[in-house]
């Protein structure tokens, strides 16, 4: 089982830029940080990991309220950053799937 990168900063965009409040940014760290559990324990199944992938995305949906109530926004640069993140996770573990379609349950 492959352990991944542990040099790599997830959402390091949204990190830098105060726009986005650090516990908003935290939540989803930690769905990030659970699909890569699941991967890093062997899964290979493309419907399982889209399964995860949509469920993830589907929650941070649902962070958008939050965000907004705290004067901040899933926008462009968090877009940006959520994907590039979802894109070094699938390259890095080898999953033949795009990132635009791990991400396609996204309303931001």
């Amino acid at each position: 089982m492959k352990k991944f990168d542990e040099n790599y900063k997830l959402l390091d965009e949204m990190y830098s830029d105060g726009y986005f409040p650090d516990f908003l940014v935290d939540k989803i760290k930690e769905m990030l940080c659970d699909i890569i559990t699941f991967l890093e324990n062997g899964e290979r199944n493309i419907e399982n990991i889209q399964s995860r992938f949509d469920e993830m995305t589907l929650a941070i949906n649902d962070l958008q309220e939050e965000f907004e109530e705290n004067e901040s926004e899933i926008e462009t640069v968090a877009r940006d950053s959520i994907g590039e993140t979802v894109a070094y996770i699938l390259k890095w573990f080898d999953i033949n799937i795009g990132v635009e379609e791990a991400i396609r349950e996204r309303d931001w």
